[in-house]
């Protein structure tokens, strides 16, 4: 018994309401998947691919689409019920799957170029214009992109009529390929340019200036215009992928700059003046007595220009006290009379109520 069809819809994952734009969209990503070529041995996808181009067939076409939603698949069964007749479709589909697999009219569009391009920390905060060198193929300066010599009286290939693809018949549905003969140029081997070599472009080096403007992120990227690969029809774009190389002393977040600074015990205890850096040079920060380590203070309008915006971030500032190392044994002895009398007093009031929380929670 023959397995019912189903709906051409249903098929194509859209709903009824679907218009063109919706249906092409949909049948180029199940055909790409489905494709016989991507999918050799696997029968199962060239039944789903016969499917696909089945009611992508119906559907996209005015009149039929309309017939099919009267009466379904009976507005097009033969007297066997088999369905509709793919060699009235094969107009149709040709133009779609052009831009689908790709062939020689699809190469000549311009293509996009990408370049990355690293900065350092303080570039990126400040702004930069970075001059860049990159190889792109342009238009063959002797050929104009006509990929035959300019002497040639006849530079055709006789086995593809200069269309640089044959066509061959694969089970239901015509493909291309490649022309053999000529190697996809459309230009017999003797009457092609001997510039480019019947490619129709060549490489050329092109140097430009990138405009990096304050307060770019990593990960950013710029594009050019008309700076990407160019062929008869226009010229691509060129995106510039912008990776921040780390600061020794900075992170970032946002507009704002982060940064740590060591202090002395004493200098913690007691107060101090102590000397920041930042993105403008160094600053001097007042330390209150008695700073606890991982205290952050704010150091406004310190950090980047706000990206796109106004104003600047902020620069926050962490204290890390640091513990002294390799005491000799004169500093051994003034800092154990310290602890002593520093425990003695009220001088430690986390520690203290450390401790007698501790002493609280085992009684």
């Amino acid at each position: 018994m023959r397995a019912a069809k189903r709906d051409y819809y249903e098929a194509l994952g859209v709903e009824r309401s679907a218009d063109g734009a919706a249906l092409k969209a949909a049948y180029r990503k199940l055909a790409v998947k489905y494709h016989p070529d991507h999918n050799q041995d696997n029968p199962d996808a060239e039944e789903a691919f016969k499917e696909i181009t089945e009611a992508y067939a119906v559907l996209s076409d005015a009149d039929r689409r309309r017939r099919y939603d009267q009466l379904g698949h009976a507005a097009f069964a033969g007297e066997d019920g088999s369905g509709p007749d793919f060699s009235s479709f094969g107009d149709i589909l040709e133009g779609l799957f052009d831009g689908v697999f790709g062939n020689r009219a699809t190469d000549g569009l311009p293509k996009d170029l990408r370049y990355n391009l690293e900065i350092g920390f303080e570039e990126a905060a400040l702004g930069a214009d970075k001059r860049i060198e990159y190889e792109r193929r342009e238009v063959c300066s002797q050929c104009n992109g006509s990929r035959a010599d300019p002497g040639a009286s006849h530079a055709e290939c006789n086995a593809c009529s200069g269309r640089g693809e044959v066509r061959f018949q694969r089970g239901f549905f015509a493909n291309t390929r490649p022309c053999s003969q000529c190697s996809g140029t459309g230009v017999r081997a003797e009457a092609r340019c001997t510039r480019c070599k019947g490619r129709g472009s060549e490489a050329r080096k092109r140097v430009l200036t990138v405009k990096l403007p304050a307060g770019v992120e990593d990960g950013a990227v710029r594009s050019v215009s008309d700076a990407g690969e160019q062929t008869l029809d226009g010229s691509g774009a060129l995106h510039v992928h912008v990776a921040v190389r780390p600061h020794p002393l900075f992170t970032r977040e946002g507009a704002d700059v982060l940064c740590e600074v060591p202090v002395s015990f004493p200098q913690a205890a007691l107060g101090a003046q102590i000397d920041v850096p930042t993105l403008e040079g160094r600053v001097s920060m007042r330390l209150p007595p008695g700073t606890q380590s991982g205290k952050v203070f704010r150091l406004r309008g310190k950090g980047l220009p706000v990206f796109g915006g106004y104003g600047k971030g902020d620069q926050f500032v962490t204290v890390v006290v640091e513990v002294p190392q390799q005491l000799n044994e004169r500093q051994r002895a003034l800092l154990a009379k310290l602890a002593d009398e520093l425990d003695s007093g009220q001088h430690l009031p986390a520690k203290h109520g450390f401790l007698d929380k501790l002493k609280n929670l085992f009684d």
